[in-house]
């Protein structure tokens, strides 16, 4: 890597991090913790890369960045953030910094980022002027999160947002499919025009997608879960998109179930899959997210403040449990579990008991994708106990069943966690929510054979 990094940030161990890295990179690195500083030497023509914070203490980091464009057309930006928010990545899209990353940072991922940008020339930048800004729009969005899947969503959705492509959004009930519609379309040029959500109701009658269309006035038009829509309503979105002219709304699409599935099994028309995807925005469960939920969470209890309810907070005890359920109803369950605590607990700090109490009636496991369709992990053993007592025919099974079940069920279960923490004890205690010497004693009595690799999770 060749060329001279100006590095912005008021974190001196991070200038160090950098300089140190960059430097054994090959780069030249000037380092600071000022904006004025750092616009100093970018007028004075220093610099073949940017790489800033965004809150420093003389100014906002976004904020400079139509000034640098100005004074440098074609210096890259890479702009690093700890507001793990999708308005920073959308901002920062916004204003033309050539990257983004949250904090905490991965330092390879950034070293590589910024060899690319020292290697391609970036784009020629855009002029928008935009009429609403973001952060009067989208502030109380719950598109939280700092973990790797929501940082690629993010990037993702503010590359996309000005294109005029279709885009089709997946992802499990509760995850925000709504949210990243509604997020692409406040955040693009199309801002001011209207947002129709439409259902299986609007497209009955002659005029249901004139109507729509009317309606849209060139902004954008979502089809909420089109996959429910039966045959006839399919027949008349390809004929609406097939007839779209000059100033054609922004078509998007939501879907909780695998379309290409559906049209694989004929369930769902071919020419309206190929014509809705365009990009495909698959949206992370709760539980590829694990390292959000506590985010999500003091997100949501602060919602709850500002709306008038009591101030809490969650005891570590209380966040582990909250952090180790699999939250099958995604985020639409976690806020809405979050507000019955809000309103349920006895004092400031939630109490695990109280978590145990508002979760304990409320599906612990996901549903199984590879059983039927719904099945939950809770009915499949309730199909496999009942064979094993008609093996039996008219005698009971031998006594010491309850003990019998539990360990059968109990080994596998430490096995593939322990599998997929790549044999590490600690992340697998942590993962199941168990003490380590617990786990140790599990190990032991169940005689399960612990091999370290190198995949971790």
């Amino acid at each position: 890597m060749d060329g001279t990094v100006l590095v912005a940030d008021d974190d001196r161990t991070i200038r160090t991090v950098l300089t140190q890295a960059l430097t054994r990179a090959g780069c030249k690195v000037h380092a600071t913790s000022s904006l004025v500083t750092l616009m100093r030497w970018v007028d004075e023509g220093k610099g073949d890369l940017v790489i800033s914070d965004v809150v420093m203490p003389d100014g906002n980091g976004l904020d400079q960045l139509p000034q640098i464009s100005a004074a440098r057309p074609g210096l890259p930006v890479i702009v690093i953030s700890a507001q793990n928010t999708i308005m920073t990545a959308i901002q920062a899209a916004e204003k033309d910094a050539y990257d983004y990353l949250p904090k905490p940072f991965d330092l390879p991922d950034l070293m590589k980022r910024a060899a690319r940008a020292l290697e391609v020339k970036r784009r020629a930048p855009t002029s928008r002027a935009p009429d609403v800004a973001p952060t009067e729009q989208g502030g109380d969005l719950p598109l939280v999160g700092r973990t790797s899947v929501m940082q690629a969503l993010y990037r993702l959705v503010a590359r996309v947002m000005n294109t005029q492509l279709p885009v089709l959004i997946t992802g499990e009930s509760g995850t925000g499919k709504s949210l990243i519609a509604r997020a692409v379309h406040d955040f693009s040029d199309r801002r001011s025009l209207p947002f129709v959500v439409v259902s299986a109701a609007d497209l009955e009658g002659m005029d249901g997608t004139s109507s729509i269309l009317s309606r849209a006035k060139g902004g954008s038009i979502l089809f909420d879960e089109v996959s429910d829509l039966d045959e006839e309503a399919q027949g008349k979105i390809v004929r609406m998109l097939d007839a779209l002219g000059e100033n054609a709304p922004r078509i998007m699409a939501t879907s909780q179930t695998d379309l290409m599935a559906r049209m694989e099994d004929g369930r769902f028309r071919e020419d309206l899959f190929y014509r809705l995807g365009g990009v495909t925005v698959d949206v992370p469960s709760l539980r590829e997210r694990v390292d959000d939920i506590p985010l999500l969470a003091d997100h949501f209890l602060a919602r709850a403040e500002r709306e008038g309810a009591p101030v809490r907070r969650f005891g570590d005890d209380a966040l582990d449990l909250v952090r180790a359920y699999s939250w099958p109803g995604n985020v639409r369950q976690l806020e809405n579990a979050v507000r019955r605590l809000v309103f349920t607990a006895a004092e400031d700090e939630i109490t695990r008991a109280e978590v145990e109490m508002v979760l304990g009636n409320q599906p612990a496991i996901e549903p199984l994708r590879s059983g039927g369709e719904g099945e939950k992990l809770s009915a499949s053993v309730a199909k496999h106990l009942r064979r094993y007592f008609d093996l039996h025919g008219r005698v009971l099974p031998p006594p010491g069943l309850y003990n019998r079940i539990l360990k059968e069920v109990e080994a596998p279960l430490i096995e593939i966690a322990l599998d997929a923490t790549g044999g590490n004890q600690a992340k697998c205690a942590d993962l199941l929510g168990i003490n380590r010497n617990t786990l140790r004693k599990k190990i032991t009595d169940l005689d399960i054979r612990v091999t370290r690799r190198r995949k971790l999770m």
